[in-house]
């Protein structure tokens, strides 16, 4: 069985048709059906039929499809890590982040970071609180920055970088507009902008709403942090959003005002894998960024 084989099949099998995969791959497609017949022949089963024109998995084929993906996986992780042991100062480091850490936290530490080293390369991707974790798990990304940090993941290793609270954000219209602070049960009566049901951020303000003793009436939904905010500017509804996200800015039309009860926070920190060590040039971001955030809030 050889790597190029279980590529091929990969390919095949997530565009269900050759011609297709042999034009991305940008190889004929007889080298294509040449190689999946001999892993067929390897591994004694038929891991496509033919419906039509186009082909699809067999059940047994779905199966190989999860091993072989698994597999390719292993094997780009240790090939990456290999060529940053032999030049630990010109690795790339693929760090995951959620919408909310994305406008000011991320680019505060990566600039930090590249200011010291600035060889090493980074890989972004943002991504939902759930993907981030399993994509750590599977080695698709080297660590995340995530909040809250998970504490009962067996996979996960979770350090907390800081703590910060949950704020109210009103249209400057609200009758509740000019007060200092707030109590969560203020707002009982009003229409809710928030994620999506399956966000963190939704279900930290369900929570929270329950525990001042309401259901929120969710009026609408947005996938992103600027949505969000763009409704509540609107006079849509009102919001429960994190503090680091309204740094320096908050949007016009709107008031940010703190919630004394209940106390509403979350944890930001960066997660890693349990099961793996680090690469070296991961490690060596890792550490900066606990050292960036204990200096920090030193200071504040």
């Amino acid at each position: 069985m050889e790597l190029r084989q279980l590529r091929y099949f990969v390919e095949v099998a997530e565009r269900e048709h050759v011609s297709e995969a042999a034009e991305h791959l940008h190889i004929a497609q007889s080298a294509i059906s040449r190689q999946i017949s001999r892993l067929e022949d390897e591994l004694g089963v038929h891991l496509f039929e033919k419906i039509g024109r186009n082909i699809q998995l067999t059940p047994i084929g779905k199966i190989f499809l999860i091993h072989a993906k698994t597999a390719i996986a292993a094997i780009e992780y240790a090939k990456d890590q290999i060529e940053e042991f032999l030049d630990p100062e010109h690795g790339t480091i693929k760090i995951g982040f959620p919408s909310s850490l994305s406008t000011h936290l991320l680019p505060t530490v990566i600039s930090a970071f590249k200011d010291e080293q600035p060889n090493i390369a980074f890989h972004l991707r943002q991504g939902s609180y759930s993907s981030l974790k399993e994509a750590v798990k599977n080695r698709e990304i080297g660590l995340a920055f995530l909040g809250p940090i998970p504490t009962n993941d067996p996979d996960i290793e979770g350090h907390i970088l800081f703590t910060e609270n949950i704020s109210a954000l009103l249209p400057i219209t609200h009758p509740l507009a000019e007060r200092k602070t707030l109590r969560l049960s203020d707002l009982r009566n009003d229409p809710f902008v928030l994620y999506p049901k399956g966000y963190i951020l939704h279900s930290i303000a369900i929570e929270a709403c329950k525990a001042a003793g309401f259901t929120p009436n969710i009026a609408s939904e947005g996938e992103d942090m600027d949505s969000i905010k763009g409704l509540v500017s609107a006079g849509i509804g009102v919001s429960l959003l994190p503090d680091s996200t309204f740094y320096e800015v908050i949007p016009r039309l709107t008031v940010k005002i703190p919630i004394d009860t209940p106390e509403v926070k979350r944890t930001v920190g960066i997660i890693t894998p349990k099961n793996r060590e680090l690469a070296p040039s991961e490690k060596v971001f890792y550490q900066f960024a606990k050292k960036f955030f204990s200096v920090l809030e030193q200071y504040q």
